[in-house]
């Protein structure tokens, strides 16, 4: 079985411990750390990397919306449910627009929001029918403007790999030249838990769906020389 680790984002330190309590009994999610704002989340995702986030919105210093934007920017992987007193049209378009898999209202009970969460690890959206049903007429209402830009000139973007972070880099670097997680992690200094979150990152990031994959797009695009060249010599990691 699966356990989820789970971070807990909340101004309230009172319902943080109610809702650590709730998953304490529980043996599929494990809380790994806890937050009162934004700025304080995000240096705990860095840290702990969890696999789920519950993010409030109202808190102070940076919201949950804005840190949900950037925790989803920096580390894609994570998932964001955004647990919330706000059951407004509003709030959950900006929460879903920021990169959130799900807004849940504090007022649910707490079996269904279990029973929501654990949806997640089958494709499951954690939302309730009401609030799906208003994102799919947001949709609806927004779907002309979108297809009307189309054709209207292409936007030079800048190349995927530069959204990757340099540990994110290095990590790359040791996959295509054949590294497993556990000599990545040694090399470098860190976990190999640590060591697969980062390669989900990359694997995000880029639009990639296995190590192997990673690997011939480092080689490539030139970011790793092939073996027998310049630094490929096992072992080589550039500083």
């Amino acid at each position: 079985m699966d356990v989820q680790r789970l971070l807990l984002v909340d101004d309230h330190a009172l319902f943080r411990e109610g809702m650590a309590g709730l998953f304490a009994y529980e043996d599929d999610f494990e809380v790994v750390g806890e937050a009162a704002d934004g700025e304080a989340a995000l240096a705990a995702a860095r840290e702990l990397m969890p696999d789920l986030v519950l993010m409030d919105i109202d808190m102070p210093h940076c919201d949950g919306i804005e840190a949900t934007r950037r925790l989803k920017q920096e580390m894609p992987y994570v998932r964001v449910v955004m647990l919330t007193v706000h059951d407004d049209d509003d709030k959950l378009f900006e929460a879903i627009k920021a990169g959130a898999q799900g807004y849940l209202v504090k007022g649910i009970r707490s079996s269904e929001m279990l029973e929501l969460l654990r949806g997640m690890s089958h494709g499951e959206a954690p939302i309730s029918r009401a609030m799906a049903a208003r994102i799919l007429e947001e949709f609806a209402r927004t779907a002309g403007s979108a297809r009307s830009a189309v054709g209207e000139g292409a936007v030079d973007m800048p190349a995927p790999e530069t959204a990757l972070t340099l540990r994110e880099q290095e990590v790359l670097e040791l996959v295509a030249r054949r590294y497993t997680n556990k000599e990545i992690a040694a090399r470098l200094v860190i976990s190999e838990y640590t060591v697969k979150n980062h390669l989900r990152n990359i694997l995000s990031k880029l639009h990639l769906r296995s190590r192997a994959q990673a690997a011939r797009y480092a080689l490539g695009r030139g970011l790793v020389a092939p073996a027998g060249q310049g630094s490929s010599h096992r072992g080589g990691v550039r500083a």
